[in-house]
């Protein structure tokens, strides 16, 4: 999934073992479902939990959740 305010996904990598093998893996972004409120309506958007939570301090963010469609 991604999320819908700062368009964050996944990230691909490498688990490492204790014998130093590499295998791949995805790192996915923390996204949920959440209801928040625009302009008195509620809107149900994915959010992840960095937005969500910079969502009551950052001008930034409020700005792109105005935004949104």
């Amino acid at each position: 999934m991604r999320c819908q305010l700062c368009l964050k996904s996944g990230m691909s990598g490498n688990n490492v073992s204790h014998s130093n093998r590499h295998t791949k893996t995805r790192f996915k972004a923390n996204v949920h479902k959440q209801t928040l409120d625009r302009n008195g309506t509620p809107v149900t958007v994915k959010i992840c939990s960095r937005c969500l939570r910079s969502l009551h301090k950052s001008p930034k963010v409020r700005k792109a959740f105005a935004a949104l469609k």
